[in-house]
């Protein structure tokens, strides 16, 4: 089953990239982020009550808060990083930086949750670390005119913190229920998040949203909500060093997203690059 879910967040979280570069095109990134957040939270607390986790929401032990807490402030982190990455360079140059924190997360795994090592895990670590080489050396058309390397510095970012959210998350998952744990992880994201927009300034840019940036925002929102719930429910049941790389799969539905909405196209090197990470990801299913 928690195969089926580490897809199933693949999934929606390759849409959810997409959805957000549309959401964000007239929009400050970090108030996009908020305004997603404020989503993803409504949608997780309705699967709670849905679930009837809220009865054990007092049961939560102290060192479960400590680690949900800290996994939120690394997921919001990681956001914060990911949708300015989003909105300065391309989905094809920001989502192979962000889908390397794989291999990351499998050395934390290994080293922190114990999970053993065998000659396919590192071989599938090369695969996809030389796969995402290959896709961050792709080249600018010259037809098109550079945007800089700022974004290059949000998505490396991006990637460390959503590794260390995927361990300090499987920590704090392990003695409370997925959905719970997902929504209380949610709320310290949505404050997070609050904060950067307040202290940057930019909540009054709210009021130049357009309707149809609102409509995609809303639908990334939700589709992070779905990521979310199969994704922590896929780590409470399956080893982080598996459940990690499928869910990195939905660089596949982005790029093929982005190809469709928004032309960006991909050089033989990073066409390589993205066959290597599928492949070593699906090594670790062996």
């Amino acid at each position: 089953m928690w195969v089926v879910l580490a897809f199933g967040s693949a999934f929606f979280a390759g849409i959810t990239a997409v959805l957000a570069k549309c959401g964000i095109r007239n929009t400050d990134s970090n108030l996009a982020t908020a305004l997603r957040t404020v989503v993803v939270l409504a949608f997780s607390w309705l699967m709670v009550f849905v679930s009837g986790a809220q009865a054990s929401l007092s049961t939560v032990a102290p060192h479960t808060w400590v680690f949900l807490i800290l996994s939120g402030l690394s997921t919001g982190a990681s956001w914060l990083c990911y949708f300015r990455a989003l909105a300065l360079g391309d989905i094809n140059k920001v989502t192979p930086i962000d889908k390397s924190s794989t291999v990351l997360t499998m050395l934390l795994a290994m080293l922190f949750l114990g999970e053993g090592v065998t000659w396919l895990k590192v071989l599938a670590m090369a695969m996809i670390g030389a796969g995402t080489y290959l896709m961050i050396q792709k080249k600018q058309p010259a037809a098109q005119p550079t945007k800089g390397h700022g974004w290059l510095f949000y998505a490396v970012g991006a990637a460390v913190f959503a590794s260390l959210t995927a361990i300090l998350g499987k920590i704090g998952i392990e003695n409370v229920d997925s959905h719970l744990g997902t929504a209380i992880r949610t709320g310290v994201v949505l404050i997070m998040a609050w904060v950067v927009v307040l202290v940057s300034g930019k909540a009054h840019t709210i009021k130049k949203i357009d309707p149809k940036s609102w409509l995609f925002l809303g639908l990334s929102g939700v589709a992070t909500g779905a990521s979310w719930l199969c994704y922590f429910r896929a780590l409470q049941l399956g080893p982080a060093s598996v459940v990690v790389p499928i869910d990195k799969l939905s660089i596949l539905v982005s790029i093929g997203f982005s190809a469709l909405v928004f032309k960006e196209k991909l050089t033989p090197a990073a066409a390589l690059g993205l066959g290597l990470i599928v492949a070593g990801t699906l090594v670790l299913l062996l």
